[in-house]
């Protein structure tokens, strides 16, 4: 399935989020430290409820450490200056989502690194900065899913 990577999360009740959504759609979560919370936050284990035992979680100390446990062939950066519509990539399992902190995105370097395939963009209006995280990392998670024909889901 497919493989979301959160740069640096800050947000406990996002990850709590992205680790429902891998356990609903079988997407493994990958997050590289810097964390801006714990494990044994409460906002982070009432945000993923009781899913936390259902979801794939893998901690990585940095980026490098994430590019050699993923062995990515192919990377989408999403940022709100990406160059790709979210709805113009042919997503094909085992494609890493990556997305940047909460407070500042992805940094200009990681949008750079050799290992990613395109930045992507999620639809926004024009004055406004970003969306939410976990929101944006289910849309991406969702279009590729949907683009499987929802592979392994009850529909």
């Amino acid at each position: 399935m497919f493989r979301i990577l959160f740069h640096a999360p800050e947000i406990p009740g996002n990850t709590g989020n992205a680790i429902r959504l891998a356990a609903i759609t079988g997407a493994e979560l990958h997050l590289v430290e810097p964390l801006g919370f714990d494990f044994s936050d409460a906002k982070l284990r009432r945000a993923g409820l009781d899913y936390h035992d259902l979801a794939v979680v893998t901690v990585h100390k940095t980026i490098d450490d994430a590019w050699n446990h993923l062995k990515p062939e192919r990377v989408y950066a999403f940022t709100s200056d990406g160059t790709t519509s979210y709805t113009d990539v042919a997503y094909q399992p085992g494609d890493v989502l990556m997305f940047g902190r909460e407070s500042v995105g992805l940094p200009d370097e990681l949008k750079a690194d050799a290992h990613v395939t395109a930045t992507v963009r999620l639809p926004m209006l024009p004055a406004l900065r970003s969306l939410n995280l976990a929101n944006a990392a289910s849309i991406a998670v969702y279009e590729a899913w949907r683009q499987q024909g929802f592979a392994g889901a009850r529909l």
